[in-house]
């Protein structure tokens, strides 16, 4: 390249505008900077076996080989030719199927690069008219005189080897690309953890010789994904600590004390630490930006309540924003009714030195949320609970103090920053999930704030006992599932069967409501039935194993007051068997419901199914939790289902979910081959490194300059903050 090339260069300037267009349009790649981020998804070795073997049908993928047979024949019933090329890489085979194509380099023991989508005819696997690169030995502008050939993320428009020619060009084969790259890491400490200069490692990356050299490379660039992440964290941290807050000091004989008064048991301690710790937060002219990860049933709500009571005790109000409006309406109920006159201020039966819990939700009726509009813009609600309808304009609070957002993953920052602006000044901010959060993940995706963690349970709880049904290896077992059932009902106790579907409501197109799409190793068969609905179960169940049990359906077709409905006669005991979706999977809570059984448990997730399960054995009785499957013992799936059963430890099920799920899945982020600020880093494997990563971002940041003796790592941070797919490092 003759003209001055700089990371910032759009990349129509180096590659011509047609090759740049497909780079930004299908892989979100515009610059020079971005290319040479954009690394191989692997490395192919001629002759090696590697894997074509392995390719699933649907994948589109690229594969390294050589053609082995080219055979040419007539179509029997249209015209033309059709030409049938088996190509193999030592290991596996596959056939590549041509209509009216020739080739005259297409000859036996040709190598080249093969681009598609695979498919399958007659039980074989094949690519029908892939694009192609049949590889010239002589050709000096392609890597494949090198023992490694970099295979890239690409797309239908843009190819492997277009980006690897494309990569080649910039990298000048070597020369300039220290002159073009400014490295941004200081260089005490890329000499204190042993790293590669910049320059040397995109090389590496890019043009291997070694797999030593893909594997320096690779954890030096993972430094720099995880050091600018730490720092754009942290950085946020610090601007929170200097937004101006309003301190909501305890009130002693106010409305906390009352809470603790009539509160039907006993604090566990680490319910009483974690309540000091947000106490002593609130109390401080800072805002509170914190994160309370606890096991299901460690009761995180009573945590939140105490906090909510001391904030309105000192003149602010509080608003719990809920993921549903079933568990809004659960939380507006057991806040009530635990207050008592306390929560009724202004009514006739009321005590004068409470406050009111307003509910305000998408499904009011229009004189209800005026109503409830009223009560919180006048300041007479205190504690205003709700779901997303908190958030719409009309709403407006007469002082915010603190917002506790339940159920944390199912909301984005966007949704927490739009309620924190209902009031003056930013209030405190509290967020809440019952999903444990490996270590990783917490210093990753939640590192702008602290943490809480509850990991005690309430005395008294009766514990859950968990076991797989596997209906195709032990048919019988369904049988005695039921009978199970049964005699939990016939003690006085109730039940939940679970579903992944509603059923044909409307008509067809139903999905799963709220699955996790979980990673198992048959998803994706054509040939697997639909997932078991709702509806139907109910009906299979009202006829036959759980006739004469008082069964109904809970699902989100339903309308709110219907939902609200069901819920207060299950938890009445009005209702014996409730056959819902997931919509039961956090918050409810019904202490004498002592059964789960989840069909087709292989459809859900891992936390899922601890969230689920979570939902039983809340009161005194013991607890049983079925998950019922066709997927045999031995495979993937099996073994996943068999670990949930083992354990009911949800932080080392959060590992074992870390481990079944996909990085991009955890972290948010758009995986589809598009840019995006995580794309070697694992947060699995790379657990020392990011530790170590978030030492140093702390170390830089407090020193009294900052980042301004370190320009390239600011810039880094920048672009990282001024990137819309950055946006997933806010989201949970």
């Amino acid at each position: 390249m003759t003209m001055a090339v700089t990371l910032e260069t759009p990349l129509a300037r180096v590659l011509g505008p047609k090759t740049a267009t497909g780079m930004a349009e299908t892989l979100g790649l515009h610059t020079v900077r971005h290319l040479l981020r954009h690394y191989p998804r692997r490395y192919a070795r001629r002759g090696e076996q590697a894997d074509l073997a392995d390719v699933q049908v649907g994948d589109r993928v690229t594969v390294l080989a050589q053609v082995r047979s080219v055979t040419t024949r007539p179509m029997r019933n249209r015209r033309g030719s059709l030409t049938e090329v088996v190509v193999g890489d030592g290991g596996g085979r596959m056939k590549l199927v041509f209509f009216n194509h020739r080739h005259g380099q297409l000859k036996v023991n040709a190598w080249g690069m093969f681009a598609g989508t695979v498919g399958e005819y007659r039980g074989e696997k094949q690519f029908a008219h892939p694009d192609m690169h049949l590889i010239d030995a002589s050709d000096e502008d392609t890597d494949w005189a090198r023992a490694l050939v970099p295979i890239y993320p690409a797309s239908k428009d843009v190819s492997s080897w277009v980006i690897q020619k494309s990569v080649r060009l910039l990298l000048g084969a070597g020369g300039g690309l220290a002159e073009l790259v400014e490295d941004p890491l200081p260089e005490e400490i890329r000499a204190r953890h042993g790293l590669l200069p910049l320059a040397a490692a995109l090389l590496d990356i890019h043009r291997p010789t070694t797999t030593e050299d893909v594997e320096r490379a690779e954890h030096r660039l993972k430094w720099d994904e995880a050091l600018t992440l730490q720092l754009t964290l942290a950085a946020r941290r610090r601007a929170a600590a200097l937004e101006p807050g309003t301190a909501r000091p305890r009130r002693p004989g106010g409305l906390l004390d009352a809470v603790d008064a009539a509160l039907p048991f006993a604090l566990t301690e680490g319910q009483r630490a974690v309540g000091e710790e947000l106490a002593a937060e609130l109390d401080r002219d800072q805002p509170m930006h914190r994160l309370l990860q606890g096991e299901v049933g460690s009761g995180k709500t009573v945590v939140a309540l105490r906090a909510m009571a001391q904030v309105v005790d000192a003149g602010g109000q509080a608003a719990l924003l809920a993921p549903t409006e079933v568990l809004a309406a659960q939380h507006a109920r057991g806040i009530r009714q635990l207050l008592g006159p306390l929560g009724r201020a202004g009514e006739i039966d009321g005590d004068p030195a409470g406050t009111r819990v307003t509910l305000l939700t998408g499904s009011l009726k229009a004189a209800a949320r005026r109503t409830a509009r009223a009560e919180v813009a006048e300041g007479r609600a205190g504690i205003v609970v709700g779901t997303h309808a908190l958030l719409q304009e009309g709403v407006e609070f007469a002082d915010l103090g603190l917002v506790v957002v339940d159920e944390q993953h199912r909301f984005g920052v966007e949704q927490r920053d739009a309620l924190r602006a209902k009031g003056g000044r930013p209030p405190h901010v509290l967020v809440m999930t019952a999903t444990p959060i490996p270590r990783t993940v917490a210093m990753t995706v939640y590192g702008d704030l602290e943490i809480s963690t509850l990991r005690q349970l309430p005395s008294g709880r009766g514990g859950v006992s968990s076991s797989v049904v596997p209906v195709v290896e032990r048919p019988g077992w369904i049988d005695r599932a039921w009978e199970r059932l049964r005699e939990e009902v016939a003690a006085g106790r109730q039940a939940y069967v679970v579903c992944p579907r509603i059923g044909d409501v409307t008509g067809p197109g139903d999905e799963p409501e709220d699955a996790d799409g979980a990673p198992d190793d048959e998803q994706g068969r054509s040939d697997r039935r639909p997932p078991l609905a709702v509806l139907d179960v109910a009906e299979a169940l009202r006829a036959g194993p759980l006739a004469g049990l008082r069964l109904d359906v809970l699902h989100g077709r339903m309308t709110p007051d219907e939902k609200d409905a069901v819920m207060r006669a299950f938890a009445t005991g009005e209702i014996d068997v409730l056959v819902a979706t997931t919509v039961v999977e956090v918050g409810v809570d019904v202490p004498n419901a002592t059964v789960m059984v989840v069909m087709d448990a292989d459809r859900f997730g891992v936390s899922q199914l601890h969230q689920l399960r979570g939902r039983v054995a809340r009161g005194t009785h013991a607890g049983l939790c079925l998950l019922v499957t066709d997927a045999p013992s031995a495979s993937p799936t099996g073994q996943r289902l068999a670990a949930v059963a083992a354990t009911s430890d949800g932080f080392e099920l959060a590992r074992l979910d870390l481990e079944t799920r996909r990085e991009g899945d955890v972290l948010g982020a758009a995986q589809s081959g598009r840019r995006s600020a995580i794309k070697l880093l694992s947060l699995l494997e790379d657990e020392e490194l990011i530790s170590q990563a978030r030492a140093e971002a702390h170390a830089l940041l407090g020193t009294d300059r900052g980042l301004a003796d370190h320009p390239g790592l600011a810039a880094e941070v920048a672009a990282l903050a001024t990137d819309e797919r950055a946006q997933w490092l806010e989201k949970a």
